[in-house]
This record gives C-alpha cells, structure tokens and sequence, in this order.
C-alpha cells in the first residue's frame, strides 16, 4: 500500500527528482498525488511533468493572509487525495490552517544541523560562521521556522577557505539521501513521537553503503 503524498517546492526540485528517482527504482512506497508550488516559473514543476506528476501553482501574493494560502493549499491537496505532505524546499512557514489538516504528516528538508542555522541560507551561514562540521536534517514540521522534532540528519566536513558552493554540493548530496529515507519511513508507519524525540519502529532493514565522506543517524537503509 501506497502512500498518498503532495511535494511543496519553490525552486528547482532537487529534492522532489530524488524522491521520484527512488519511487521509480522501486524502493519508495509513495504515490504522488501532486506537486505543488508557490512559484509558477519553478523548474520542479517540469520534472514534475516529465514524469506525469499532477502539478499545481498558486501564488501566496493573491492572498491577503498566510492563513487564507494555506487554506486553498489544503482544498487543493485534499482533492488530489493527499495524506502527507513532504516541504522539499517549499520557502514559506505554514500556519495552524495547514497543520491541523495533516497531523503529524508533514516532513521538511533543511540544510543545516538544527538547532544551528535554522531560516533561508543554512549552508551560507555555516560556511559563514567557520563551523567544521555541516549537515542536513529532516524533521518534522510544527507552527515555528525549523523547529519540529527531528527524524534524520547527515553531517559533512566543512573545510577552512574552501568555496562555498562546494559545501552546499556535499550538503545537498546528502538531502537527496535522508528526504527519500525519511519519507520512506514515513510511508511505513515506523515513526513515532516522544516529546521532541522521534522513535524510528525497527525492520528487516540492511544498511545502505556509504563513502565515508558523511555520518548519518539513523543510519540509511539499502537503496538510500
């Protein structure tokens, strides 16, 4: 059994290519009901359609209020038959409006190691601030900026002087990993919450390969 997500993007969809990457290779247990994005002129909506992926665009600017955005999100979301929402760089905080329509099914990618370097540039400000260690997390999403509780992160090195696009090429690698990951896990059920701690329910799961080059917790499973 499927399950019936939406993916929220701004911009180019990274993220979105590697959740329908893995949905193709057999190893995710999604079905995605509609990619959705704030940004008409967003190229994740094309490789949305490259793969015959339902699309839609709606501009938080037509509405007077966030809580009003969030609303038509919802109807549209809940028409497609939507269950979960995963925010693939999706640039806007959601209100209670959106929450409350999917509780506990909503899971956002940020580039950085929360609680460090929450908002819109985590991987400039961590190169910015000379940390040795940078990262991505996915957690779940609550009513503040890169708050919620969080499910998975990976952590890169970070080098002195080194260019900055170069972290944030090691640091997206890793998103493309631990979103499709988390979102499989999602899919499956096996996550729970205790407080702020996110308890990952065990499986007969074998560990993905990795290069060294990354920590990861929980640890990736095979195909991830």
């Amino acid at each position: 059994m499927s399950l019936p997500i939406a993916v929220l993007i701004s911009g180019g969809g990274s993220n979105l290519q590697a959740i329908i990457d893995r949905k193709e290779q057999g190893v995710l247990d999604v079905d995605i009901r509609m990619v959705l994005s704030n940004r008409a002129g967003a190229y994740g909506l094309e490789r949305a359609h490259a793969h015959g992926i339902p699309t839609a665009a709606l501009s938080h600017k037509d509405f007077d209020s966030r809580e009003e955005f969030d609303a038509e999100m919802v109807r549209i979301l809940k028409n497609a038959g939507v269950e979960a929402v995963v925010m693939g760089g999706f640039m806007r905080i959601i209100t209670p409006v959106f929450l409350s329509a999917f509780p506990g099914k909503i899971i956002n990618i940020h580039p950085a190691l929360l609680p460090s370097f929450p908002g819109v540039d985590g991987q400039g400000d961590a190169a910015k601030y000379g940390v040795q260690l940078a990262g991505c997390t996915v957690h779940f999403v609550d009513e503040k900026m890169d708050h919620g509780a969080v499910i998975i992160q990976a952590a890169v090195p970070a080098f002195p002087g080194e260019d900055e696009e170069e972290l944030r090429k090691r640091i997206l690698d890793q998103e493309h990993r631990i979103l499709p990951q988390a979102t499989q896990w999602l899919a499956q059920g096996r996550l729970s919450l205790e407080g702020r701690f996110v308890k990952l329910a065990g499986g007969d799961v074998s560990p993905a390969e990795t290069d060294g080059a990354s920590l990861v917790n929980p640890p990736l499973e095979k195909g991830f």
